[in-house]
């Protein structure tokens, strides 16, 4: 093999040196390939007292009905991934308000962020991933045809925010993005 070859990796699970917990590692280099949750970021938008729901056009849960959400990319705030989301699958603009709820999924190793949000422009059609959406009352909402556990969750969170309970919980400080200490000195680059 050249030097400028490397093997093809071979991992093994085992205990890195100072960690505690047993990871993927690679036999050659010593890479360790973490695996972390996924975050899925989404919205209740509301428009005139009434829901977005969206009936899904994917699996899973095919042809069930969800509020607009999904798996937050690189480089995005959850603000922006729950706003993107609304526009891919609702072709929805959104004005979010706060954070509603943060939904803890184990099973599927999944943290969820869901916010409330007002419609912002009443023009909307279903994205690819959508069959059809509808605005739903209250007393319309079909819960035996939700997706989703977190989507009763987040309706149900919904419906106690309107009601005026407290707004938790909280997020990050007004125009803080974790790039930079309280005091404001800038984190070293790499550092997280």
């Amino acid at each position: 093999m050249s030097a400028l070859m490397t093997p093809d990796p071979a991992f093994s699970v085992r205990v890195p040196e100072g960690d505690a917990m047993p990871r993927k590692v690679c036999d050659h280099c010593g890479f360790v390939a973490y695996e972390n949750p996924k975050i899925v970021v989404g919205s209740v938008v509301r428009s005139e007292g009434r829901i977005l729901l969206c009936r899904r056009a994917i699996e899973p849960r095919r042809g069930y009905w969800t509020i607009p959400a999904g798996y937050m990319e690189l480089n995005e705030t959850p603000e922006a991934g729950a706003m993107r989301e609304a526009r891919e699958e609702a072709g929805a603009s959104i004005a979010i308000e706060r954070l509603l709820a943060i939904y803890s999924v184990p099973r599927i190793s999944q943290v969820q962020l869901i916010f409330r949000a007002e419609l912002s422009d009443p023009a909307v059609a279903a994205g690819v991933e959508t069959l059809e959406l509808r605005f739903f009352a209250w007393d319309e909402i079909p819960w035996a045809d939700l997706a989703f556990p977190s989507v009763h969750w987040a309706l149900n969170h919904e419906r106690a925010a309107e009601g005026g309970a407290p707004p938790v919980p909280f997020g990050n400080p007004e125009g803080a993005a974790g790039d930079r200490m309280p005091d404001g000195r800038p984190l070293p680059v790499g550092d997280f």
